[in-house]
């Protein structure tokens, strides 16, 4: 399979328009995409406490070869985040720590793998924000080919390159470059309904009531 790439032109965004999103948990990003747009709840950081929020560029990989990932690095801008889809296999790791210091050098916001990584304690260290399936010591093969910068399926979710990654304790989520000025709108709406919320359990009411819900119908004692 050959090494192949798409030529892409998308609306790389201005420093702030990003910083407002680092404002916007990706599960209420998730909530507002009538509860869409995430990936498996696998794609977990391998460092706790990790955010993530960045642009994506993409890659498809063959089962447990990362030479079009290091190929696709070398093409990286600065605040882009690496999505690549390497098919969920968890037994070959296709990133480590050689791969995060070239990313690191590129200016990279983060990586996000539908596989394996490995040299985690490496990674950590480098505070290098990376979402992986699974960690494994077994090593990758290289020269098998793959695509970048076509639009991918990461882990059950679709990621087009410019596409908004935005990562946490909780997983991943991605928001549609076309849609994050309206959505960011509703994501800082939803926050405020979000206090809200809060006030009222302060205040003594239940979410229960709070919500609508009513009572439980009893059916037996």
């Amino acid at each position: 399979m050959a090494m192949q790439r798409f030529e892409i032109d998308f609306e790389t965004l201005a420093p702030e328009a990003l910083d407002a999103w680092r404002g916007i948990p990706p599960a209420v990003a998730s909530d507002c995409m009538n509860r869409s747009r995430f990936m498996a709840a696998a794609i977990k950081p391998v460092k706790p406490g990790t955010t993530l929020v960045g642009q994506a560029r993409t890659v498809t990989s063959m089962v447990g070869d990362n030479g079009i990932s290091h190929v696709a690095t070398a093409l990286l801008r600065p605040g882009e985040v690496l999505v690549i889809d390497a098919k969920g296999y968890e037994d070959v790791a296709v990133w480590g720590g050689v791969a995060t210091r070239a990313a690191l050098a590129r200016g990279a916001a983060g990586v996000v793998i539908d596989g394996a990584v490995r040299d985690v304690a490496e990674i950590r260290d480098l505070d290098f924000p990376c979402y992986a399936r699974a960690v494994v010591p077994s090593g990758p093969h290289k020269g098998f080919g793959g695509t970048i910068d076509g639009t991918i399926a990461c882990a059950g979710c679709p990621v087009a390159p410019g596409d908004i990654v935005l990562g946490d304790d909780d997983g991943i989520v991605v928001v549609p470059l076309a849609d994050q000025a309206e959505l960011l709108a509703v994501c800082q709406d939803k926050l405020e309904q979000e206090k809200g919320w809060l006030a009222a359990i302060e205040a003594g009411r239940t979410m229960a009531d709070h919500l609508g819900l009513g009572e439980a119908e009893v059916i037996g004692k």
